[in-house]
């Protein structure tokens, strides 16, 4: 991983994690905050995405100076523009419906068998998937009981990816970047693969690995450091500073080259 000062191109569209790396402690300051309204003023289109749920989403897209938001780690994007709001999702409601049933299933599997796991606190306003909290309103739980979550989910042929503060579970052949490549076509009609060079991804936990994989131009805040030894792909560049005033130090530099 390479210092950010490194990197030398042209970014116009930033896809951004939210949770530690926009955020700190848990928080949107108004640091980050700020800097998301440059770049929107400078001509650089700032798009989230994120393992937050549906009922975020609808306010992000419409509140925050975002092109769109995608939500739930891809199973959906939206996007509030000329005061409509579009909503893409991944699979249909029939097949949305049936995996909550199984989703289901698991919840009470998980939480009996891992002391400590709750449900997320914003579970309740979640359309496509199932977030195990690990660490951000229970007592943290070691990389052990982490890992026994992670493997119930895939036992029930599951996909799981672990956040900073979730371990998030769905059914579904999707995830962030599939949804990104269709935000891109639906917004650009060009395939985001052939357009990589103006483009670029930031996060900083392991469910952002598909992107890291991806995107030439692949930026995490420093407390991905946390996470080095679970990655198997790795970001470009990394910032010296922690989430959000690492976010903030990203979009600095690439406002200025």
């Amino acid at each position: 991983m390479k210092a950010l000062s490194q990197f030398d191109g042209k970014i116009n569209l930033v896809f951004t994690d939210i949770d530690d790396t926009l955020t700190s402690e848990g928080r949107l300051g108004s640091l980050a905050y700020n800097k998301l309204w440059q770049l929107q003023e400078s001509g650089v289109h700032v798009v989230p995405v994120t393992g937050r749920p549906a009922g975020w989403c609808e306010m992000i897209a419409r509140m925050w100076p975002v092109n769109g938001v995608i939500g739930e780690n891809g199973a959906f994007y939206f996007q509030y523009k000329n005061k409509k709001m579009k909503r893409v999702f991944a699979i249909s409601d029939e097949e949305r419906r049936s995996h909550q049933i199984k989703l289901k299933a698991i919840e009470a599997k998980i939480l009996h068998n891992v002391t400590g796991s709750a449900l997320a606190s914003d579970q309740f306003c979640r359309l496509f998937d199932l977030a195990i909290d690990f660490c951000e309103d229970v007592k943290p739980l070691p990389k052990e009981s982490v890992q026994t979550i992670v493997s119930i989910f895939k036992k029930h042929g599951a996909t799981a990816k672990i956040s900073s503060i979730h371990v998030n579970g769905w059914f579904g052949d999707y995830d962030k970047k599939t949804m990104c490549e269709i935000f891109y076509r639906d917004q650009f009609a060009r395939e985001l693969s052939e357009n990589l060079e103006s483009c670029a991804f930031i996060g900083d936990s392991p469910n952002d690995e598909p992107l890291f994989a991806f995107f030439k131009n692949s930026f995490a805040v420093a407390n991905i450091k946390d996470f080095e030894d679970q990655l198997q792909f790795k970001p470009q560049f990394v910032c010296q500073n922690l989430g959000g005033e690492g976010f903030a130090e990203f979009a600095d530099y690439i406002l200025k080259i």
